[in-house]
């Protein structure tokens, strides 16, 4: 996947381990999000993610868990070649400081299966149906 950095001291993207399935994306920028604030990071970066595929934007999990940190609008499409920014929401209790280069967030490459839309007047049945939220209980 061709990337463009914006910003020469931002590090590439890298997996962390042989076989991570997601690449960590940095930070181009010094930040604080106080508890509950919403924020868009930018990374520095632009990408060409490949045809037929859509980059997925991911937690960290010991952000999220040490810190309560989590990552909204998380979809980067095949045709976008704007800078990657990172929507995140601090759900702790504490400031979180984004630092310049700081792994923020992970991405992972995935393929896509368009689906054709079509409008019908009745679905079928299932065993489900409509039962939702809490459906199947807890145990």
């Amino acid at each position: 996947m061709k990337i463009e950095r914006l910003d020469k001291e931002i590090m590439l993207p890298t997996y962390a381990h042989e076989n991570d399935a997601g690449f960590d994306l940095r930070s181009a920028e010094n930040s604080v999000l106080k508890p509950g604030e919403r924020r868009t990071i930018k990374t520095g970066i632009k990408l060409a993610v490949p045809e037929d595929m859509v980059g997925l934007i991911w937690d960290r999990s010991g952000h999220a868990h040490n810190n309560g940190l989590h990552v909204l609008a998380g979809v980067i499409d095949s045709g976008y070649r704007g800078e990657v920014g990172v929507v995140l929401k601090n759900l702790g209790d504490s400031e979180f400081i984004v630092e310049k280069n700081m792994r923020i967030a992970q991405m992972l490459v995935q393929p896509i299966h368009r689906v054709k839309i079509e409008e019908c007047e009745n679905l079928g049945e299932t065993v489900r149906n409509s039962s939702g939220f809490g459906s199947t209980g807890n145990k």
